[in-house]
């Protein structure tokens, strides 16, 4: 896919955003709480990977003081344009320096999969625990891995294009329909991305078209995840398998993962 026709998908994604990713049960309430402990507590919150702000207005509107931080400045054109209160940072939560420390961290909607290479990982926690307060929180949360989906998705129906919804561009008001590819690299434990969007008109002839690349997506394991909190410092205080607190099981379809410094880490 040429550069343009890629710059043309980030800018059509980041428009769209809003419309096409919901709220997971109860997930707004539960950053509330914790953003609003913070704010009690006189400290400002971070929320990581923030796109255009799904999270953070939503925390901001409640009366939390808040940062975003996101790579893609499409998606912070958007926020920007909904900004309630919030500080918008462009960087790359691998490696950022804010000269300023939080009382929480939080990283939703998975994005912490997007960093698919060990060393990433480790250089995001790094990062986080220079910038989080003693006695601070970060909190991560991640998809749980569905062994049976991705095995059907590393066999017969490994990339092959399916209907995935439609919805109404917010700005035209064209009508899209999605349709999404996905495969999985067993040795990378790495779920693999492709989707195609198609403006459709009243009879149903494609009138606009846009696709992005291959996305990689990390499947972090448990027992994988509570390692690489241990290697960078952290403290686990709990890990749920949904946003209101209940416990993880083998039902579960997420994980929430919440942590602080480990105590020898806190003057480093």
């Amino acid at each position: 896919m040429s550069g343009s026709a890629s710059e043309r998908a980030r800018r059509f994604y980041a428009e769209t955003y809003d419309v096409t990713v919901s709220d997971w049960p109860n997930e707004i309430d539960f950053y509330r709480g914790l953003a609003a402990k913070a704010t009690k507590d006189g400290r400002t919150v971070l929320e990581l990977a923030c796109g255009t702000g799904r999270v953070a207005i939503r925390l901001a509107e409640a009366g939390a003081t808040i940062v975003g931080l996101d790579l893609s400045e499409a998606m912070l054109e958007v926020a920007r344009t909904r900004n309630a209160g919030v500080r918008w940072v462009l960087g790359d939560m691998r490696s950022f320096d804010l000269g300023e420390t939080f009382g929480l961290v939080i990283i939703p909607g998975h994005a912490f999969q997007n960093l698919t290479e060990a060393d990433d990982q480790a250089a995001c926690l790094a990062s986080i625990r220079q910038h989080l307060d003693p006695g601070g929180r970060l909190v991560v949360h991640l998809d749980r891995p569905d062994i049976a989906w991705l095995g059907d998705i590393a066999s017969g129906k490994s990339g092959v294009f399916e209907a995935a919804g439609e919805f109404d561009h917010p700005r035209t008001g064209w009508r899209i329909r999605t349709l999404q590819a996905w495969s999985y690299e067993p040795l990378t434990e790495t779920a693999i991305s492709e989707t195609v969007w198609e403006a459709i008109d009243e009879d149903g002839r494609v009138t606009e078209r846009w696709e992005t690349g291959p996305v990689r997506i990390r499947c972090v394991f448990r027992y994988e995840m509570e390692h690489l909190l241990a290697r960078a410092g952290f403290d686990i205080e709990t890990v749920f398998g949904d946003f209101a607190g209940g416990d993880l099981t083998d039902e579960s379809t997420e994980m929430i993962w919440i942590a602080g410094l480990k105590e020898t880490w806190r003057e480093e």
